[in-house]
Formats: C-alpha cells, sequence, structure tokens
C-alpha cells in the first residue's frame, strides 16, 4: 500500500517540477532506495514502522524534489492556512526546507538503521545505538560530497539548484549537524523505550 501511493505521489511530483534537471538528479538516490527496498523485503524484511518512516521521508523528498529544495514555498502554505508567515516571525533569511529534510533524515532514518543493526547483531549492547547514529553521520557526510561533486561536474544554474547553499558557505555542515542531532535524539528515545519493551528481542527472534 505504501508503495502504490508512493508511486502515485512520485509520478504526480514529476509532472512539470521546478528545473526538471534537478529533479532527475534527486531521483537517482530514490531510485537506488527503492530498488533496494523492494529487493529484500522479502529475504530481509523490515517493520512496518521502518517502512512508514522510509516512506514519509520519500514522500517530503519527493516535494523538495519537484520545488527545488530551495524554493518550496512552505511559508505560503503556513500562510494560507495560519495567516501569518513563519519566516517573518521567527526572521528566516532563506528556505529552510532543506534544513528540515536534513534534520529528519536523522530522526527517521537512524530507526531502520537501528532496526538492521540489532537483527544483524543480534546484541543489545550500546553500539546498536550509537552505530546508526554513525551511519547517518557518514552517509550525511557522503550525500553532501556527491552534492559538491555534482555541483562541480555540471554548475551552472543545474549545480547551483541541486547544490542548494543559499549563499551560505556553512551549509554543508550545518545539515550534517543537523541530521546527527535528529539521529542521537532519536537514538535516545529508542534507548529509553525499549528498555521497557520487548521489541529487540522481537526483531532478533523473527
Amino acid at each position: 500500500m505504501l508503495l502504490a501511493i508512493f508511486c502515485v505521489v512520485w509520478l504526480l511530483l514529476a509532472i512539470n517540477p521546478l528545473y526538471r534537471q534537478d529533479w532527475l538528479l534527486e531521483n537517482v538516490i530514490v531510485l537506488v532506495a527503492v530498488a533496494a527496498l523492494l529487493l529484500t523485503h522479502r529475504s530481509r524484511p523490515l517493520s512496518t514502522a521502518s517502512y512508514a518512516v522510509i516512506f514519509v521521508y520519500l514522500l517530503l523528498h519527493e516535494i523538495g524534489a519537484h520545488y527545488t529544495y530551495a524554493e518550496v514555498p512552505y511559508d505560503d502554505w503556513w500562510k494560507s492556512i495560519s495567516g501569518f508567515s513563519l519566516n517573518a516571525t521567527f526572521g528566516w533569511e532563506r528556505n529552510h526546507f532543506d534544513r528540515l529534510l536534513h534534520l529528519l533524515y536523522g530522526v527517521l532514518i537512524s530507526y531502520p538503521v537501528y532496526e538492521c543493526v540489532v537483527r544483524a547483531a543480534n546484541a543489545r549492547a550500546a553500539w546498536t545505538y550509537a552505530a546508526p547514529v554513525l551511519v547517518i553521520v557518514s552517509t550525511s557526510t557522503t550525500f553532501e560530497l556527491f552534492e559538491w561533486g555534482a555541483a562541480t561536474v555540471f554548475g551552472g544554474d543545474l549545480g547551483m539548484a541541486y547544490l542548494g547553499t543559499q549563499g551560505d558557505v556553512w551549509d554543508a555542515h550545518k545539515d550534517m549537524s543537523l541530521a546527527a542531532v535528529g539521529a542521537v535524539a532519536t537514538m535516545a528515545v529508542v534507548s529509553i523505550t525499549s528498555r521497557n519493551t520487548s521489541v529487540t528481542q522481537n526483531w532478533v527472534a523473527d
């Protein structure tokens, strides 16, 4: 069901994106991720919760791909609902949709990574909480390097649209930091809740 909904949304957002070439670049990783999930859903299935959080993240990513991350009109959407501007209220001078997605990358994706680590390690040692954080930080760093490489290769408007720094020289550092903070927060919650549940044992038994 999640796959079917995602395909419908993907097709709708594939119609007339703001910058077609940037949309194509943004969807390279999505296609790889979806293919990997399909190939492993029988032999190494994740929990429903893990598939759900991945689904949410990919949907938000597709919104970013449709508009480009730097131009998602979230402030206009918010004003139409609430009647006031988030950017004006908090004094933001840039589009923060990309910041939100980097934070949510850590918050959401660290949970499926944790599940994989627990199942693979068959243990509940402290490193099972540290490993997802390290994976999030390393993949976030790799993606920033990928962005830099793509911007260098393609250059021009496409390179700038994909890089999406919006003039902030510390953009990559802030993005990686937010992903790390999100992962640490999720693992802190998981470490507390897992002490009072048998979720981990059930994963291992599966």
